[in-house]
């Protein structure tokens, strides 16, 4: 069953294989549900990258700044490409008014905090991954995206997994078929069954991939989702979430979904400094990305999420099924 297997080199054997659909493609209102994909990896820089991605998936490319580039209209839609790291992107960084100040005065960071993140950026460069962002897709376009990441291995790019620093993240932005509380409880509590194998998939790769794996949830909070009888409402779903989890890095981080409806309230739960990008998408982050090898595909981990859906069905027709007269 495993699609990730560990190979007497230690490195990680990606079989071919197809890509799955989850139980449900259509969103309650009928509309195709979309994935979107953020690929990490090393290498080439975030412009040469993109320049080969432009070459190979046509689109016009525009720079945002020297480590950050937005390719528009290729064949897979919108992509970003861009330097991990914030600093380097410091025109990001909404300025706060001083009293007085109209909100047109002011805008962006001034020179020297620009300098200084440049400065960084061509300091940390060399470790720090870059990242490859798509729009939202139709499931059934995802095996465009190994096309992408053959694109990057063309480039130079490289990475297996993880690098001393951390995790090569390869993430999926899952569009749920619903927002209401049972629908994400119900995926939450698949996923939450499904995590140590999970993990044990991922870390297939050694001993880098098992330290880049994202902290488990708290046993605790596992036992009190995993309760018959925790049947909660959007608000004690949020409040019980941010109560355990209170940070980005988990396999399955609900913080953009949960910031989507309530911001103001995510962002006073959570410490200052931490990253959160509002939308209504289930943010799976399990997984790695390995660029550096020939022919590599997302489908084996991809297969796996589709899983956790898969079991999230089950349980929820099991429950609809009408008990013993």
């Amino acid at each position: 069953m495993t699609e990730l297997s560990k190979a007497g080199s230690r490195m990680v054997e990606f079989r071919r294989i197809e890509f799955r659909m989850p139980p449900r493609t259509l969103r309650t209102d009928g509309t195709p549900r979309r994935v979107g994909v953020e690929i990490e990896f090393m290498g080439p820089s975030a412009r040469i990258a993109a320049a080969a991605l432009a070459a190979g998936l046509g689109g016009r490319l525009a720079e945002e700044d020297p480590h950050a580039f937005q390719l528009e209209g290729t064949a897979l839609g919108d992509i970003r490409v861009e330097l991990d790291l914030r600093a380097a992107h410091p025109q990001r960084r909404a300025p706060v008014p001083s009293a007085g100040q109209g909100a047109g005065q002011g805008a962006g960071p001034g020179l020297p905090v620009r300098a200084a993140g440049r400065s960084l950026a061509a300091l940390l460069g060399p470790v720090v991954p870059r990242e490859v962002i798509t729009g939202p897709l139709a499931f059934d376009r995802l095996p465009e995206v190994d096309r992408l990441a053959a694109l990057l291995h063309g480039a130079g790019g490289r990475g297996r997994g993880a690098v001393l620093l951390g995790s090569l993240g390869l993430h999926f932005n899952v569009e749920p078929p619903d927002l209401d509380a049972a629908t994400l409880t119900g995926l939450l509590r698949a996923y939450l069954r499904r995590e140590p194998e999970l993990r044990k998939a991922t870390a297939a790769g050694g001993f880098l991939a098992a330290r880049g794996l994202p902290p488990p949830f708290p046993a605790a909070y596992v036992a009190q989702v995993l309760d018959p009888g925790y049947r909660p409402d959007l608000d004690a779903l949020a409040r019980d979430y941010l109560a355990a989890n209170p940070t980005r890095h988990r396999g399955l981080d609900l913080l953009p979904l949960l910031a989507h409806r309530d911001e103001a309230g995510v962002r006073a739960a959570l410490p200052p400094d931490e990253k959160v990008s509002p939308r209504p998408v289930l943010h799976y982050r399990m997984p790695q990305a390995h660029v550096g090898l020939a022919g590599w595909s997302l489908a084996p981990a991809w297969n796996l999420w589709v899983g956790v859906e898969e079991l999230a069905e089950a349980e929820r027709s099991q429950a609809a099924r009408p008990g013993p007269a």
